[in-house]
C-alpha cells in the first residue's frame, strides 16, 4: 500500500469490520445490514489524530452516510480517484447504456486528458467503478476532482467548463488545492469561495494562498 497517507475521496478497504472506530453512538443499524469488509470507506476532510483516519461508511440509499474512523494500519488497501480514472472501468460497463454520469466519462475522459489536469473520479460513480458495488442511479451527479497544486489558467478552466456542460448529467468538479478543495464553477465566478479544508470550511480570496486572508465560513 501507498506510504503517504489518504487524501479525502481516496478509497480505503480495511482487514475486519472490528477494525472500525463509530465513537459512543455505534454503528446505525443500516450499516450492520450493508456494509461489510469486502466494501470500500470514503476518506473524510477530517484531520488524523492518534493513527485513527477519518472515513464515511455508504449505505445504498442517500440519506445513509455515517462518519467513522478505521486505524491506519488496519486498512489493506487504498484507490484514489485518480486511479479509478486511470483504469478506465466505464469503458464496456454493463450498466453504461442505462446509467447517465458513465455515458458523460466516455464523452469527457479524451477532453480532460488533451486538458492535462490531473483528474479523478470521486461520489457514486467512483465508489461503484472501483468496488464493483451497485451505487448509481439515473439521476446521479458525476463528481471529479482535479489535482491543483498551481493555480489553473481561468481563461482555459473557463473554455473547458463550458464544453463540460454538454455531457448527458450535471458534472460537479472540485479543485484539489495545496490548502483544501474549491468548487470550479464558484471559483470561476471570481472574488472569495468556499474552501473545504480538514479543519473545516473557510472563505478565501485565493484557494492557493497561504491562510493569511481567510475566515471562519459560518
Amino acid at each position: 500500500m501507498r506510504k503517504d497517507r489518504p487524501h479525502a475521496h481516496d478509497l480505503v478497504w480495511c482487514d475486519s469490520p472490528a477494525a472500525l472506530d463509530a465513537g459512543a453512538a455505534g454503528l446505525p443499524d443500516w450499516a450492520g445490514e450493508c456494509w461489510h469488509a469486502g466494501l470500500p470507506l470514503v476518506v473524510r476532510r477530517a484531520p488524523l489524530v492518534g493513527g485513527l483516519l477519518p472515513v464515511g461508511l455508504r449505505g445504498p440509499q442517500r440519506s445513509q452516510r455515517h462518519p467513522a474512523h478505521v486505524r491506519l494500519d488496519r486498512v489493506i488497501r487504498r484507490v484514489t480517484p485518480q486511479d479509478v480514472a486511470r483504469a478506465r472501468g466505464w469503458r464496456g460497463h454493463p450498466r453504461l447504456d442505462s446509467v447517465p454520469p458513465l455515458q458523460a466519462l466516455i464523452a469527457i475522459a479524451p477532453w480532460l486528458d488533451d486538458w492535462g489536469v490531473d483528474w479523478g473520479i470521486t461520489g457514486a460513480t467512483g465508489f461503484e467503478l472501483a468496488s464493483g458495488h451497485l451505487a448509481l442511479r439515473r439521476d446521479s451527479d458525476l463528481d471529479l476532482t482535479l489535482r491543483c497544486p498551481q493555480p489553473l489558467d481561468r481563461a482555459e478552466a473557463q473554455q473547458q467548463f463550458a464544453l463540460l456542460q454538454s455531457a448527458p448529467c450535471r458534472i460537479d468538479i472540485q479543485l484539489e488545492t495545496p490548502h483544501g478543495a474549491v468548487a470550479l464553477a464558484e471559483w470561476l465566478r471570481g472574488g472569495r469561495c468556499l474552501l473545504k479544508t480538514d479543519l473545516g470550511p473557510l472563505l478565501v480570496g485565493d484557494p492557493w494562498q497561504a491562510a493569511a486572508d481567510q475566515e471562519i465560513a459560518s
